[in-house]
C-alpha cells in the first residue's frame, strides 16, 4: 500500500471540495495500480492510497479503507485485474486457477456485502469466456472491471432519479451510515437521492446519526454533506426515536449490503432499530440499493451471513481522551443487522421503486 498526497481546492470558508471527476476508487492506467480514498482518515485528512496486489485490495476491504457495498464490489473487480497481472501462469488454464484463488481471498474479506461476490462472479465469467492468449484474458478482465466501475456511477444516478420523487420540499430526513460517493464509485445510493433533491432546489435537511461503533455517519456522511452544501445536524443513534416521535423527521433513508428475495434488508448495524422507531411513528422508510445487492437465492434475511468484527471497535472508543470501557471488558460487534420487510415502505433501485409485496415485486426487476 502506497500513500501519496494530492492537491485539492478549498472553499472560501475553508471546507474541502471533492476534486472534479475524483472517484472513490479508480485504476491508474500509467502505473497499473488501484487508487482509493482512505476512508479511515476522513474527515481529518483526505489521503489517496495505491495498491498493486489483490491481497492488499482484500486487506483494504477488510480494514475498511474502502467500504460501502458498491465500492467494495468495484474494488474486488479491480483486485482481480491486479491478480491477473500478478499471475506467473504460462497458459490460460493456470491463469484461471490463480484467479479462482484470488477470488476466494476477495470474497472472504467482507462476507455480508453481496455486491462483492456479485462483482467477483461477473469478472470470472468474462475471464472464462475469453478464447485467446493470457494477455487477452488480462485485457478483458481490466476492461470489464472498468466497465463495472463506470456502470456503478450511472446506476447511482438512475436510482437518484427514481428516488428523488420520495423527498418533498422542506423534508427533514434521518440518514443512517454512509451511502454517498464514498460508499460507491461516485454519486451515492441513499445519499445520492438526497443529493439530487438538493440539486433540484428542494429544501432538505438531514439528521445524520453517528452510526456507532465506527461512526461512518458522523465522520463520512457529515463530511460529504459539507461538500454538497446540504444542511445537516449530527445526532447520536439513540436520538432518532425522539425526533421521529415529535414529528421532526418526515423520512428515513439508508442503503443496503444485501437484500433477500422477500425484501428483508441487511444493512449497517442500527438500521433495524431505526426502522422500528420509524414504523411506530408512521414515518416512511426507504432502502436505496442497486439490483446487484439483491440476492434472490436467499429466501429471507435470516439466511444472510452477518459479519462479526473486532470487539476493539467497540471497546477502544475514547471520551475526552480517556478510554470509555473498563480494562478487561468484553464486547460483541456484529457489523450488520437485518430489517424485516414489514418495516420498509419501499426499495429504490436503478430500475424503479419497488413496493410490497417484495417477494413478488423484487423478482420483476430481473424478469423484465
Amino acid at each position: 500500500m502506497i500513500n501519496f498526497a494530492r492537491n485539492y481546492r478549498w472553499r472560501p470558508r475553508g471546507r474541502l471540495f471533492l476534486p472534479i471527476k475524483m472517484r472513490t476508487i479508480l485504476w491508474d492506467y500509467d502505473k497499473h495500480e488501484v487508487q482509493m480514498i482512505d476512508q479511515r482518515r476522513l474527515p481529518a485528512r483526505l489521503e489517496i492510497v495505491a495498491f498493486r496486489s489483490h491481497q492488499d485490495i482484500a486487506a483494504a476491504i477488510q480494514n475498511m479503507i474502502v467500504r460501502g457495498a458498491p465500492a467494495i464490489g468495484a474494488a474486488a473487480a479491480f483486485g482481480l485485474a491486479l491478480a491477473a497481472r500478478e499471475s506467473k501462469a504460462s497458459d490460460a488454464a493456470a491463469l484461471l486457477s490463480d484467479l479462482e484463488t484470488a477470488a476466494q481471498t476477495l470474497r472472504a474479506s467482507r462476507p455480508t456485502a453481496v455486491n462483492l461476490a456479485w462483482a467477483v462472479g461477473r469478472i470470472l465469467r468474462i475471464a472464462y469466456s475469453v478464447t485467446g492468449s493470457i494477455e487477452d484474458v488480462r485485457r478483458a478482465i481490466l476492461i470489464e472491471a472498468q466497465r463495472l466501475a463506470d456502470d456503478d456511477v450511472e446506476v447511482n444516478k438512475r436510482m437518484a432519479e427514481h428516488g428523488v420523487s420520495l423527498i418533498a420540499d422542506g423534508d427533514t430526513v434521518i440518514h443512517h451510515c454512509n451511502t454517498g460517493s464514498l460508499a460507491t464509485v461516485d454519486y451515492g445510493t441513499a445519499l445520492g437521492v438526497i443529493r439530487m433533491a438538493h440539486e433540484q432546489g428542494k429544501r432538505v435537511h438531514v439528521l445524520v446519526d453517528e452510526t456507532r461503533p465506527r461512526l461512518q455517519g458522523a465522520r463520512l456522511t457529515a463530511w460529504e454533506l459539507e461538500q454538497y452544501g446540504i444542511p445537516y445536524e449530527i445526532i447520536s443513534d439513540n436520538m432518532a426515536g425522539h425526533f421521529l416521535r415529535r414529528g421532526q423527521a418526515q423520512k428515513v433513508f439508508f442503503g443496503a449490503d444485501c437484500i433477500a428475495a422477500n425484501g428483508d434488508v441487511a444493512n449497517k448495524i442500527g438500521t433495524y432499530m431505526l426502522a422500528l422507531a420509524a414504523h411506530d411513528n408512521s414515518v416512511p422508510t426507504y432502502a436505496v440499493a442497486p439490483t446487484s445487492t439483491i440476492d434472490l437465492s436467499l429466501a429471507h434475511g435470516g439466511l444472510i451471513p452477518i459479519e462479526e468484527r473486532d470487539p476493539g471497535e467497540v471497546l477502544d472508543i475514547e471520551f475526552q481522551g480517556e478510554r470509555v470501557t473498563p480494562q478487561g471488558a468484553r464486547a460483541r460487534n456484529p457489523a450488520f443487522d437485518v430489517t424485516p420487510n414489514r418495516l420498509i415502505t419501499a426499495i429504490v433501485t436503478e430500475n424503479g421503486i419497488v413496493r410490497p409485496p417484495f417477494d413478488k415485486n423484487l423478482r420483476t426487476l430481473f424478469t423484465g
